[in-house]
């Protein structure tokens, strides 16, 4: 059975996101703003149907999905593009392929030590983000 990624989670440590944040073109202002916001990330789990929020003060991300089922990606309020995502399970890590303008881009969601874990790749950067739960 895979993991149960359901719950709410709270950023607790955030390495090399303004260079994720500059690897997508994000704007000098936007970035600033976007590394010094706590996040909180709400997730509901069904099987394989999975809801990601990612809510902060200055902008909230969505993203509905079905393990296996190709996905058509408009990432406004982000970097806003149209992307093909594809999320698989790699035993018990969730890893989204993303296909668009930016090379190698996607992300990984695990949980170790009852920490969510967010790995963002895009192009030769590689975030990692760590989230606890909130009780």
């Amino acid at each position: 059975m895979p993991a149960d990624f359901s719950g709410k989670w709270i950023l607790e440590t955030s390495e090399k996101f303004e260079e994720y944040l500059k690897a997508l073109n994000i704007d000098f202002a936007t970035r600033k703003i976007a590394i010094s916001l706590s996040q909180t990330k709400v997730v509901t789990q069904d099987g394989d149907n999975f809801d990601f929020k990612t809510l902060s003060t200055f902008r909230n991300y969505e993203l509905a999905f079905t393990v296996g089922v190709v996905l058509d990606e408009y990432t406004k309020g982000l970097d806003n593009r149209n992307i093909k995502s594809l999320v698989t399970w790699d035993k018990d890590m969730l890893v989204c392929t993303q296909r668009g303008e930016k090379a190698n881009r996607g992300w990984k969601h695990w949980i170790e030590d009852d920490k969510l874990h967010l790995e963002l790749t895009c192009e030769d950067v590689v975030c990692h983000q760590v989230f606890k739960r909130k009780e």
